[in-house]
């Protein structure tokens, strides 16, 4: 459907001729006197329909099809009337093209996403989410919109706005309601492990535990996603100090990745099991871990270097005799989250900063914490 803010004349008019009609033509469609149709003709934005007569131009213009739209702005443009602002067409709701158009921006927006790009996937994403309100739309609007909030949930998560107001957990919580409602179990189970992610990264570990068991075996998930969580029942097991057992789960999902064929997750995990055993102890196994999840994990996400070099850096740290190297690594990758807006991977590092006892950046002489 489609409105326009207020109707003159001059857009009656404009009307009428988009739809290739005579005045009296006109005047039938509309159900409304020759002489009213005249009138606007007129006096065209000096005069202005009743409102009820304003509600009947919404209707007929809603109802016409595209090429009728074109030839409306084309008539409204060249009549050079009032400012755009005040007789612009609003779409009250996507047509079939602009389904296209949403979809084509959410897969850009994936791949924005994925290099930390977030002020254009954020503009991305605004073009639709403020666009449309849920009852404008068919169950195919509702699905991008649902796909629009998870994918803002993303953007908050990488942001490190993981609860409260504007956070990740409410975008979640959201797209996860739409999806509910039409009923799509297969997003649903992908939003709870999202939601799952985000009871982690809020510190309620044994709440994040819990679910990702539940997911990890749920027929609703796909076999990686399923991984997936499994990888993420090691690492919330690990977080509790519980390492030989996370490691034990992590090295199933790593099998699973493995015979996915899923490299970039496979990488991942060699990382978290890498941590997994620096918790445990065994900087040996740590350091072999860490060494092929660098050797193999992709370089074009400024997030997963960050996480690669912090999980290094939090390695090499554990040694004395490899500390100053640690503390070089934990640097780099704290300058690159800072670079991107990497807000909770910047409180991690800082985390572990405090844990080995060191000054961070701004807080003393770097020279003076390395000797």
């Amino acid at each position: 459907m489609a409105t326009v803010h207020h109707w003159t004349g001059l857009e009656a008019r404009a009307l009428r001729l988009a739809l290739r009609m005579s005045v009296r033509a006109f005047a039938e469609h509309l159900g409304v006197a020759v002489r009213t149709v005249s009138k606007w003709e007129k006096h065209l934005a000096a005069t202005e329909p009743r409102p009820d007569t304003q509600a009947i131009l919404d209707t007929a213009l809603a109802r016409a099809d595209a090429a009728v739209h074109l030839r409306f702005e084309t008539f409204l443009s060249e009549a050079g009337g009032p400012p755009a602002t005040t007789r612009r067409v609003i779409s009250a709701g996507p047509r079939a093209w602009e389904y296209e158009s949403w979809t084509d921006d959410l897969d850009r927006v994936v791949v924005a996403l994925s290099r930390q790009h977030f002020a254009f996937a954020d503009n991305l994403l605004g073009r639709w989410l403020n666009r449309f309100r849920p009852p404008e739309l068919d169950d195919k609007g509702l699905y991008l919109l649902a796909r629009s909030t998870a994918l803002l949930g993303d953007l908050k998560r990488d942001q490190g706005a993981v609860v409260g107001p504007l956070s990740a957990q409410l975008a979640y919580a959201g797209a996860r309601s739409v999806f509910t409602q039409l009923d799509i179990p297969r997003r649903v189970a992908q939003l709870d492990l999202s939601l799952a992610v985000v009871a982690e990264m809020s510190g309620r570990l044994d709440t994040a535990a819990r679910h990702y068991e539940h997911l990890a075996v749920d027929d609703r998930l796909a076999r990686r996603d399923r991984a997936r969580a499994r990888l993420w029942v090691g690492t919330a097991l690990s977080k509790e100090g519980e390492h030989d057992y996370a490691a034990r789960v992590m090295l199933a999902a790593t099998r699973d990745f493995e015979d996915l064929g899923e490299p970039d997750d496979w990488s991942v995990a060699h990382q978290k099991l890498a941590l997994a055993h620096r918790g445990a102890g065994d900087l040996n196994k740590a350091l072999h871990f860490i060494g092929i999840a660098r050797s193999t994990g992709g370089t074009d996400s400024p997030m997963q270097r960050v996480r690669l070099d912090t999980a290094h850096g939090h390695i090499l740290l554990s040694d004395p005799a490899t500390r100053d190297d640690g503390l070089t690594a934990l640097d780099q990758a704290a300058k690159l989250a800072a670079q991107y807006g990497l807000s909770h991977q910047l409180a991690s590092i800082e985390s572990i900063r405090k844990t080995a006892g060191v000054i961070s950046p701004g807080g003393g002489d770097q020279g003076e914490r390395r000797q």
